[in-house]
């Protein structure tokens, strides 16, 4: 026995050994695999997971040699420690990233990777103690080989900051990545390229020390306040929240409009409430009743707080429970309506969700008890979308914690409602995928990822795998499929360009696949409405009854902002009937046989304004223009401009300088420009003066 002892004991050194660097990485196989750490092992470098990094100085390490082409999993959920992962391929002195996670799997805590496993290459699973260095185990599994949706991108930026946000910051209707820093009164943009080759950094600051103090621990929206053509912020933090203006130079904050009472800011949203023309600033109030800054115009405001001193009812339950708001017009009747999820805990009132109705005449009615959203359901986001195309705006409600029913608490499953289109709604969550969810998410947002013309949705989690951060695919006929992706939700953009959605999160992006499918992104510039246009929904027909929509909104799912502008799927569609815009105002603009594969910006009551064709050459900034047309492209080292109107006459010709062309002389309309470059080729492109 002693002997037996003896061996066993010398074993399990010999495995502890074999584990503690790359060059002794202990072989494994799929299967469950335990993993201890010990003091003077390796730390695993460099960093594959995205997050905050706390200096760990201990490494777990096994290697894994695939004999086929299989898409490979890691996982550890299940496990009880908070545990983050890392896998590289390429020697133990040039290790190079293919897969990594930190707070994947249900609970945000366990980990969840999945990479692409060649045949006779040897894969590098480190662990390390950024957060737990307690014992766990891991599962090591394999599939058949499936393309990856996405490709992650590992950021260049080392900055530390709250969570980032996706929408364009400088004029360009290009998505941008936003990032306010914590460290200080500053936040830090990258500017997305036209070429899809990369981003340019900026940064914007503030004179006032106040900003640190609204950071948004919770969310932000983006959106034009003061009708200047720069887009601008709203904080919601733990304290209060802020809206802050850029300058016309997009270097700095110039003005800060701070709540004066306590607010506990969830979910914020820019949105026009009056339908004035001026965007309005909304914020979920979790301990009260909410509040919004009414736009005067001016680039000031009012702060006002739901039903009191005359204020509409946007949501007045006096101990809150307001958490994800989102503006949509539920009943197409052309004004904006709001839905707050709510979540506060089971046989809580203030958990009950809300949908007020526009009543059209500056007042709101509660409906949410006779529609069917009234119940104590736990959610922090909805999912607003038309799932089936059928002109209606349809809702997943997320399950975020447990659901009391008759005063038994049940794990809570997200809600699919669909939108009958009289006003009423049905509950079919059952048959659609979503009644086998067993996970909960704090997020759930709604956009097309793989452009096959029905609206997915990322969040919440499957029974089927056990794990975490899915997109639920739409099949068409509320019916969701659940597929595996190595990311959590994060805001949604196009950040290259090329018609695909992307998912930033944290330091990376994870850039969706070019599959084939065609595409149509919009965008807008209100002239009646808010500039942004945010409020407007369009409507994209491939056919005279097939039809696809979408609304522009600041604020997605419970965190996070999106892009604004309105991205469609087109599937094999290879022609478009005509798109429709319905703006806020009530102006309709029709665009009758656009291409597919493009961007179009619509013009309030011009109707198609620019065609950004796909090619990497130039793009036109701001476009309209006022004073100076700004050329992104300047490697072209553009010389000359000759500007036409559409009855083609010449009406100016200016050499370039700085790659800016000035048309404050022209009269308000379109044009086309011709620019030379030095080489003497000419690039055309059409811009409206305004």
């Amino acid at each position: 026995m002693k002997q037996i002892f003896t061996l066993t004991l010398t074993l399990f050194s010999l495995w502890l050994h074999a584990q503690q660097n790359c060059t002794n990485a202990l072989a494994v196989t799929p299967g469950i695999h335990n993993v201890t750490f010990m003091n003077g092992s390796q730390v695993p470098q460099p960093v594959c997971a995205s997050g905050s990094n706390n200096s760990p100085f201990r490494g777990a390490w096994y290697a894994y040699t695939p004999t086929e082409l299989l898409t490979a999993h890691v996982s550890t959920a299940g496990s009880d420690s908070d545990t983050r992962v890392h896998i590289y391929k390429g020697s133990c002195s040039s290790l190079v990233c293919v897969g990594g996670n930190d707070d994947s799997s249900p609970g945000y805590y366990t980990s969840f990777a999945q990479f692409t496993a060649e045949p006779g290459i040897t894969y590098f699973i480190a662990f390390d103690d950024n957060w737990d260095s307690d014992d766990f185990s891991f599962t090591l599994g394999e599939n058949e080989y499936t393309p990856p949706l996405f490709t992650p991108y590992l950021l260049n930026s080392n900055i530390e900051g709250y969570r980032r946000y996706v929408a364009d910051m400088n004029g360009d209707y290009l998505d941008d990545i936003i990032f306010p820093n914590y460290a200080g009164n500053l936040v830090e943009i990258m500017y997305q390229r036209y070429d899809g080759s990369g981003f340019d950094m900026g940064t914007l600051t503030s004179t006032e020390n106040s900003m640190s103090n609204y950071n948004p621990s919770w969310s932000i929206a983006v959106g034009d306040y003061n009708n200047d053509g720069l887009n601008d912020l709203l904080y919601g933090s733990q304290g209060g929240a802020m809206v802050l203006l850029t300058n016309s130079t997009l270097t700095s904050f110039d003005t800060l409009i701070k709540t004066q009472q306590y607010v506990f800011s969830q979910r914020t949203n820019f949105v026009d409430i009056d339908n004035d023309g001026n965007l309005d600033a909304f914020v979920c109030h979790d301990t009260g009743a909410n509040i919004f800054l009414m736009n005067d115009g001016n680039g000031g405001g009012i702060w006002k707080q739901s039903g009191v001193n005359g204020a509409p009812d946007l949501g007045s339950y006096p101990t809150g429970g307001d958490y994800g708001s989102i503006w949509t017009d539920y009943d197409s009747d052309g004004d904006i309506d709001l839905f707050i999820a709510k979540c506060q805990g089971a046989n809580n009132d203030a958990a009950i969700d809300e949908l007020h109705r526009n009543n059209g005449d500056g007042t709101f009615t509660n409906v949410a008890d006779e529609l069917g959203f009234a119940d104590y359901h736990q959610s922090w986001a909805s999912a607003w979308a038309d799932y089936d195309n059928d002109g209606n705006m349809d809702v997943l409600v997320g399950g975020h914690t447990s659901l009391n029913v008759g005063n038994i608490i049940v794990t809570s499953s997200s809600k699919l409602m669909k939108n009958n289109g009289n006003g009423t709604f049905t509950n079919v969550t059952l048959g659609s995928g979503y009644d086998t969810l067993t996970t909960t998410s704090r997020e759930y947002l709604a956009h097309d990822f793989d452009n096959d013309g029905f609206v997915d949705i990322i969040g919440g989690g499957s029974a089927v795998s056990g794990i975490g951060n899915i997109i639920m695919y739409n099949n068409g006929n509320f019916s969701f499929s659940p597929v595996i992706v190595p990311f959590p939700p994060g805001p949604v953009g196009d950040l290259n360009n090329d018609g695909f959605l992307d998912v930033q999160n944290d330091n990376k992006i994870y850039f969706g696949h070019d599959n084939g499918n065609n595409w149509l992104k919009v965008t807008l510039r209100g002239t009646e409405s808010n500039r942004n246009g945010i409020g407007a929904r369009v409507e994209v027909f491939t056919s005279a009854t097939e039809k696809q929509i979408r609304e522009i909104r600041s604020g997605d799912g419970f965190q996070y902002m999106s892009t604004l502008n309105a991205h469609f799927g087109l599937g094999s569609n290879e022609a478009i009937d005509h798109v429709v815009i319905k703006w806020p105002s009530g102006i309709v603009d029709t665009i009758e046989n656009p291409g597919v594969n493009q961007t179009i910006h619509i013009v309030e009551g011009i109707g198609l304004g620019l065609t950004e064709k796909n090619s990497p050459t130039i793009s036109l900034y701001p476009n309209p223009a006022k004073d100076l047309l700004s050329i992104n492209g300047a490697s072209l080292d553009i010389v000359k401009a000759n500007i036409y109107d559409l009855t083609g006459r010449l009406v100016k010709t200016a050499d370039v300088n700085d790659a800016t062309v000035p048309v404050q002389q022209l009269a308000k309309g379109t044009y086309i420009i011709i620019l030379n470059d030095k080489s003497g080729k000419q690039h055309t492109a059409k811009f409206i003066k305004e």
